[in-house]
C-alpha cells in the first residue's frame, strides 16, 4: 500500500486506526495508564505526608523524653537523670542528635546566655547551629539547619524550666537527618512503580482478553455473511448477543427484501414481456394490412396500431410503478408528507376539471407522513381522485388520518408499520357492491362511454399491496363511491 494511502486510512477517523480491536485496546491502555499514574502520585503523596507526620511525632517524643530526663546537679547545672532510650544518640554522626543550652538572661550555674550545656554523644565535638530566635515558654519551634558532615537536619526545639530552677529556663532541641526520609520515599516509590506497572500490564492483558471475547460475535457474524455470500446459507441463523441481534434481524430483513425484490422483478419482467409480445404480434398483423389500397382500411389499421402502442405504454408504466414500489417497500428513511401531496392533487384536479366547476377539498394533518416514495403516493392518490372527478356531480373530498391501533399488520416478510387511511369520496352515482371487485381488475371498464384505460384502480391497489396496504371500495356519505386506501405511516422512533 502506498504511504499516502496508509496515512489516509490512519487519519480517516480522527487519527484512530480502522480496527475496532485496536481502538478498544488503545483506549483501555491509555485510561489504565492514566488512572494508575494518578493513583501512584496520590499514594506517594499520601505516604509522604504520613511519613513526615511520623517523623515529626518521633522528634516530639524524643523532645518530651529529653525534657523528662533533665535535672539540676549539685553545681546548679542541667544534667541528665538517665540516658535517652534510642541508641543512635550514643553513636557518633548517627543522624539523630539532642542538645541542651541556656536561654534568657538568667542562666543556671556559671554558663553564659545561649551557651550549649549538654549534647548527645552522636554530635561528637560539634554543636547544632540553632537560629537566635526568642522562644516562648513551652512553644515548639521547627528549623532546618546544617549539621555534622553536612547533613541537612530537621530540628524541633522549645524552652523548659526545671522545678529546681524555675527562674533559669533552658533551651532543649532534638534533630534528625532528613536524608532518611528521602531514602524511605525512594524505596517506596520504586516499589510502588513496580507494583503499578505489573498491575497495568495485568489489566491491559485482561482488557485484551475481554476485547477478544467481546468481539467474537462480530467474527461469527462475518463468517455468517461470507456463508450467505458464498450461497451456503440464505439467512443468519446463529444466535447472537442482544446488542448484535437487532443488526442480525435487519440483515435478515434486508436479505428477505432483496430476495423478494428479485423474485418480483423476474415475475414482472415475465409479465411485461408476455404483454409486449402479444401486442407486438398484433402490431405486426396490423402493419401488414397497411399495404391495402383501401384508405378506410389503412386509417382503421393505423388507429388500431396507435391504440396498441398506447396500451403497451400503459403496461410499461404500470410495471415500472410496481417495480419502483417493490424496491421502496421496507426501505428506511422514506418520508412523504400526505398533506402536501393531497393539496397539490386538489389544485391540479380543480384546474383540470374547471369546466365542470367541481369542488375538490383536501384535509390531512400536517404531521401525517407516508413511509414511501412521493411518486407512488401521487400516483395512487391521483388515480383515485381522477376516478372520483370523472364520476362526481359537484364534490370530491380527500381526507387522511392515522389508522387505529387495530389495523392489520404488514406482510409477513416485511417490517411492521403504523398505518394511515386516505379516503376519497364523491357525490356521483356510486357503484353497486357486486361490481366493486370487478373494477379493481386490470383493464376492466364498466362504462365505455367514459374516457379511461381501466388500469387506474388496479394500479392503485397493486401499489398499495406492495407497501403492505390495500384498497377498498364502499358507499360514500356524499352519496357516491368511497375509495379507502391504507398505506404505511412514517413515525419517529427513539
Amino acid at each position: 500500500m502506498p504511504p499516502h494511502r496508509r496515512w489516509s486510512r490512519w487519519f480517516r477517523f480522527g487519527g484512530w486506526p480502522q480496527s475496532l480491536r485496536v481502538r478498544l485496546l488503545a483506549g483501555a491502555a491509555v485510561w489504565i495508564t492514566l488512572a494508575l499514574t494518578i493513583a501512584g502520585f496520590g499514594l506517594s503523596n499520601l505516604f509522604f505526608e504520613r511519613l513526615r507526620q511520623r517523623f515529626q511525632d518521633e522528634l516530639l517524643n524524643h523532645l518530651e523524653q529529653l525534657a523528662a530526663s533533665l535535672e539540676v546537679d549539685a553545681q546548679g547545672n542541667p544534667a541528665l537523670r538517665q540516658p535517652l532510650s534510642d541508641p543512635r544518640f550514643r553513636r557518633p554522626l548517627s543522624g539523630l542528635y539532642w542538645q541542651v543550652g541556656t536561654a534568657g538572661d538568667r542562666v543556671a550555674g556559671d554558663k553564659a546566655p545561649g551557651e550549649t550545656v549538654l549534647s548527645s554523644r552522636s554530635l561528637w565535638d560539634t554543636v547544632l547551629a540553632l537560629p537566635p530566635d526568642r522562644l516562648e515558654a513551652r512553644t515548639l519551634h521547627q528549623h532546618v539547619v546544617t549539621g555534622p558532615a553536612g547533613q541537612i537536619l530537621a530540628v524541633m526545639e522549645r524552652t523548659v524550666a526545671l522545678p529546681e530552677r524555675p527562674d533559669a529556663p533552658i533551651r532543649i532541641a532534638v534533630a534528625a537527618d532528613r536524608a532518611e526520609l528521602g531514602r524511605i520515599m525512594t524505596g517506596f516509590n520504586q516499589t510502588l512503580a513496580l507494583s503499578l506497572g505489573v498491575l497495568a500490564l495485568t489489566l491491559i492483558a485482561a482488557a485484551l482478553f475481554q476485547v477478544h471475547i467481546g468481539l467474537r460475535p462480530l467474527s461469527r457474524l462475518r463468517q455468517g455473511l461470507n456463508a450467505v455470500r458464498a450461497g451456503r446459507e440464505k439467512r443468519f441463523t446463529e444466535a447472537m448477543p442482544g446488542e448484535i441481534m437487532p443488526l442480525v434481524d435487519d440483515l435478515n430483513a434486508l436479505l428477505a427484501h432483496a430476495e423478494d425484490s428479485v423474485a418480483r422483478g423476474r415475475l414482472q419482467a415475465g409479465n411485461l414481456a408476455h404483454a409486449l409480445k402479444t401486442n407486438l404480434a398484433l402490431l405486426a398483423n396490423e402493419a401488414q394490412a397497411l399495404d391495402s389500397p383501401d384508405a378506410a382500411t389503412r386509417a382503421e389499421r393505423g388507429a388500431a396500431m396507435v391504440a396498441r402502442i398506447a396500451q403497451m405504454r400503459r403496461h410499461i408504466d404500470h410495471h415500472m410503478a410496481r417495480a419502483r414500489a417493490a424496491a421502496s417497500r421496507g426501505m428506511p428513511g422514506l418520508n412523504t408528507p400526505v398533506a402536501d401531496s393531497a393539496a397539490a392533487l386538489a389544485r391540479v384536479m380543480t384546474k383540470l376539471h374547471a369546466a365542470r366547476a367541481l369542488t375538490i377539498t383536501a384535509d390531512a394533518p400536517p404531521d401525517l407522513r407516508f413511509a414511501g416514495e412521493r411518486e407512488d403516493l401521487d400516483e395512487t392518490l391521483g388515480n383515485l381522485v381522477d376516478n372520483a372527478c370523472v364520476w362526481a356531480r359537484s364534490t370530491v373530498v380527500i381526507a387522511a388520518r392515522p389508522a387505529s391501533d387495530d389495523s392489520p399488520p404488514g406482510p409477513p416478510d416485511g417490517p411492521s408499520h403504523a398505518w394511515l387511511i386516505v379516503t376519497v369520496d364523491d357525490d356521483g352515482p356510486g357503484l353497486p357492491a357486486d361490481r366493486r371487485a370487478a373494477v379493481l381488475m386490470p383493464g376492466v371498464r364498466l362504462d365505455e362511454r367514459v374516457p379511461g384505460t381501466g388500469l387506474g384502480l388496479a394500479v392503485t391497489r397493486d401499489l398499495a399491496r406492495l407497501y403492505g396496504g390495500d384498497l377498498e371500495l364502499s358507499d360514500s356519505p356524499l352519496g357516491g363511491l368511497r375509495a379507502r386506501l391504507r398505506l404505511p405511516r412514517a413515525v419517529e422512533t427513539a
